[in-house]
């Protein structure tokens, strides 16, 4: 076998993406916050992008500034050139070593000038990213935070103390530690040994709050709650106490009828137990210490109605978003043959503004397409926008992206991390694009609404004689819908509805 090099030319074809279309994508994908963090990035990086109601970003109608008129600053050539120095020296009455950058003080504040920013107030200036830090709530404690806080408030001796602090690493966001003992001390740290694991663990248990802490199962953490409400507020338990420790399988499965049988108890203890279970119980006792954090969601458009045409009137929620434009004495600086420029200056301003329009026109795109999807979804759901889910009806996205002649992949990144403000409330803009079916009489029925007459129908049950999901199937069938068995039962566990015999109250 001979292994050799050699060139060859080939021809072909290739579909490539220039970084223009790149940015275009990701652009049209942001919602309207990652937007506005991308913009303020781009504004601090690129020096001829500004803002458009910026009172130094007017270009010829920059403020004058300690008396210097506006047309010497119109005249001032870049930052840093020999000829902006000298006739910033001339004007300040300094030399040229002193003149770039060059500060006026007066009695009241200290003020910075620039010849392309103009004058800048450096004292008294509201700051809104520093006002922003300063109102943003400070991050909460940890779960392992907390219960070192508790623990080592304890009056207990050293070493049980740095045991009981191993332990709390091994405690896991629902409050259990989920490994035996034995893979626990398989691998101790120094100065821990095992019969300290073993003193420190129940301590820990009986001690740290909320009740049901370091529990190794379900049935530990809800004994060891039961145990603290007994101690700490004198409550009965013996009958919940026994429900848990014997017969907690058949009560997860609602088999309350073997209970009674079992235990000798009647049903309406049961009922009760089982209702002072949920009452006062927690599965997850380390949830009530630390809480998800709600996401923040900010509207990117809104759908109002508009009286006088009966329709609704859409609008982009970006206001916030700042007005763009290029600085007009840099684009007058990358004319060609502009005097006072060289070719590394002129190179850098021409790169610097092909990514400002860029930016610009990438915007005004994702404006453009944002729309007209939201015209298309006002139009296809009015009637789930006026009457709820139960009307909403089938939108696959690729009708959408025939109706407005644009790849698919283009509406899937226009409604991506999106939410509407609508009369029913903030809307996940997706939400509005699910598939369907079609009833009986071929009008079409999205899923969405198939899973709301699903919930109604469970909701309007009889509680001692539950439907089952061939009953769900037939009624659906009397409503012209055809489902199968299966299709059912998906949905009714994406609904986290259980099945009939977990529902059924004796």
């Amino acid at each position: 076998m001979r292994l050799n090099t050699s060139a060859h030319l080939r021809l072909e074809q290739r579909m490539k993406l220039s970084p223009r279309m790149i940015q275009s994508m990701e652009i049209l994908q942001l919602p309207t916050l990652a937007l506005e963090q991308r913009v303020n990035q781009e504004l601090a990086a690129n020096p001829v992008l500004e803002r458009l109601d910026s009172p130094y970003d007017q270009g010829p109608d920059l403020a004058p500034v300690a008396g210097i008129p506006a047309e010497a600053l119109e005249k001032s050539p870049a930052a840093g050139s020999d000829s902006a120095s000298s006739d910033l020296s001339a004007m300040a009455g300094t030399d040229t070593a002193a003149a770039s950058p060059t500060h006026w003080s007066d009695d009241r504040d200290e003020t910075f000038f620039s010849p392309r920013f103009g004058a800048r107030r450096l004292a008294g200036d509201r700051d809104p990213k520093l006002e922003a830090l300063a109102n943003a709530p400070a991050p909460g404690a940890s779960l392992a935070e907390q219960l070192l806080a508790q623990w080592n408030l304890l009056d207990i001796d050293e070493s049980t103390r740095r045991a009981g602090q191993m332990l709390i690493e091994w405690i896991d966001p629902d409050g259990y530690i989920r490994e035996s003992i034995d893979d626990i001390c398989r691998d101790l740290p120094s100065r821990v040994r095992r019969p300290d694991v073993e003193r420190a663990l129940p301590l820990l248990q009986r001690r740290l709050e909320p009740a049901g802490i370091g529990a190794r199962n379900l049935r530990e953490c809800l004994l060891l709650q039961l145990d603290a409400l007994a101690r700490d507020q004198n409550a009965p338990v013996h009958t919940p106490r026994l429900l848990v420790a014997r017969h907690l399988a058949d009560l997860e499965m609602n088999r309350l009828p073997q209970i009674a049988r079992k235990s000798g108890l009647s049903l309406d203890q049961i009922n009760q137990a089982r209702a002072f279970l949920a009452r006062f119980l927690h599965p997850s006792p380390a949830r009530r210490l630390v809480d998800s954090p709600a996401p923040f969601v900010v509207p990117d458009a809104v759908i109002e109605p508009d009286e006088p045409t009966g329709r609704y009137r859409i609008r982009l929620a970006d206001d916030r978003l700042p007005r763009l434009c290029i600085n007009d004495v840099y684009s007058r600086m990358a004319r060609p043959g502009a005097p006072g420029v060289d070719e590394k200056t002129h190179r850098f301003l021409a790169d610097n503004i092909r990514n400002a329009r860029w930016l610009i026109d990438a915007i005004e795109q994702r404006r453009h397409t944002l729309l007209r999807v939201l015209r298309v979804v006002a139009e296809t759901q009015k009637d789930f926008i006026d009457s709820g889910p139960k009307h909403l009806r089938p939108l696959p996205m690729t009708a959408v992206a025939d109706q407005l002649g644009v790849h698919v992949a283009t509406v899937s990144r226009a409604v991506s991390d999106k939410y509407v403000n609508t009369p029913r409330g903030v809307i996940s803009l997706r939400r509005f694009f699910t598939g369907g079916t079609e009833d009986s009489s071929g009008q079409a029925v999205s899923w969405d609404s198939i899973r709301v007459q699903l919930e109604e129908m469970v909701q309007g049950e009889d509680r001692k004689n539950p439907l089952a999901d061939d009953e769900i199937v037939a009624r659906l069938q009397e409503k012209g819908i055809t489902l199968a068995r299966r299709t059912v039962a998906k949905y009714r566990k994406v609904c986290k509805i259980p099945p009939a015999r977990r529902r059924r109250e004796y």
